[in-house]
């Protein structure tokens, strides 16, 4: 089970005396952001469709090109530790490549690393103040889907339970208003997510 080793970090705070550290840039980033199947990518998609510039899932993206290089879904996923730090790390050059003050959702933002570095059994304060490089304009976190398997979703309800309870916390503790956006259909949750993404002090 991940985090059996010296110390279980599995439910590690974050550390109360770095998350009030200032945001270096304002962003005009959006995350979508959930547990797994939630329909993040379904309404990524949509904002796509849309005209919106979008960014997909960083981990999605990896496991789909390891898998199509012949590795398995098992092999990818065995050593879940390593497999984190890779995809954490195309997630900081994937942000470092973007215009801050160009209208984007982001399918996940840094901060959800967290919940997975402790699931892996790291400590997620490693990479805490990576964080505080570039503020979101909002989070936008999606309630989950009956759950279904794709070849990329490893994840059982209860797994998926502690990553929305985790992720939901982390934005909070980093002074973030995570909007919930309930299960809808389709068409009502991009409407949501518009509404709510017209409102005033979302963009700058």
């Amino acid at each position: 089970m991940p985090g059996n080793t010296q110390h279980d970090f599995r439910n590690s705070e974050l550390n109360p005396h770095l998350v009030s550290t200032p945001f270096r840039f304002k962003t005009n980033w959006h995350v979508i952001t959930g547990a797994s199947c939630s329909g993040k990518t379904t309404l990524i998609d949509q904002l796509a469709e849309k005209g919106f510039k979008t960014v997909p899932e960083v981990a999605r993206e990896f496991i789909e090109r390891e898998k199509a290089k012949g590795q398995t879904i098992e092999k990818i996923r065995a050593d879940q530790a390593a497999l984190t730090c890779q995809v954490y790390d195309m997630m900081v050059e994937r942000e470092h490549r973007l215009s801050t003050v160009e209208v984007s959702f982001l399918d996940r933002g840094l901060p959800d690393a967290f919940a997975f570095f402790r699931y892996a059994g790291m400590d997620p304060n490693k990479v805490l103040m990576d964080c505080f490089q570039y503020r979101y304009a909002s989070v936008f976190m999606l309630d989950r889907l009956p759950y279904q398997r794709d070849g990329v979703r490893a994840a059982d309800d209860e797994t998926a339970d502690y990553f929305d309870s985790w992720m939901s916390r982390d934005y909070r503790t980093l002074g973030y208003e995570v909007v919930r956006v309930p299960v809808l259909a389709p068409e009502d949750r991009l409407e949501f997510v518009m509404h709510k993404f017209s409102e005033p002090g979302l963009n700058y």
